[in-house]
């Protein structure tokens, strides 16, 4: 069986330094210039690199795409 995305619009922002959204949080040790950082999901914490799109759910919930899904699968609305 084949199946099609429903059309849904969401809400991201691309992420590249701490501050960029306030769900994204950095690990403990990481420095400026060496970072690690995740997001909590419903499926437990998820790594973020810089550069990931942090989506917000149909259920407000947050999660990293890489950039290059991202493109592939969604495009910029009006509005």
């Amino acid at each position: 069986m084949k199946f099609r995305k429903k059309p849904v619009v969401i809400e991201a922002t691309q992420w590249f330094k701490e501050g960029d959204h306030p769900h994204v949080k950095l690990r403990k040790g990481s420095t400026a210039n060496n970072f690690s950082a995740y997001i909590p999901t419903l499926e437990g914490p998820m790594e973020v690199t810089t550069g990931d799109w942090i989506i917000t759910g149909v259920k407000g919930e947050h999660y990293p795409c890489k950039p290059d899904i991202f493109e592939m699968t969604y495009e910029r609305v009006e509005g």
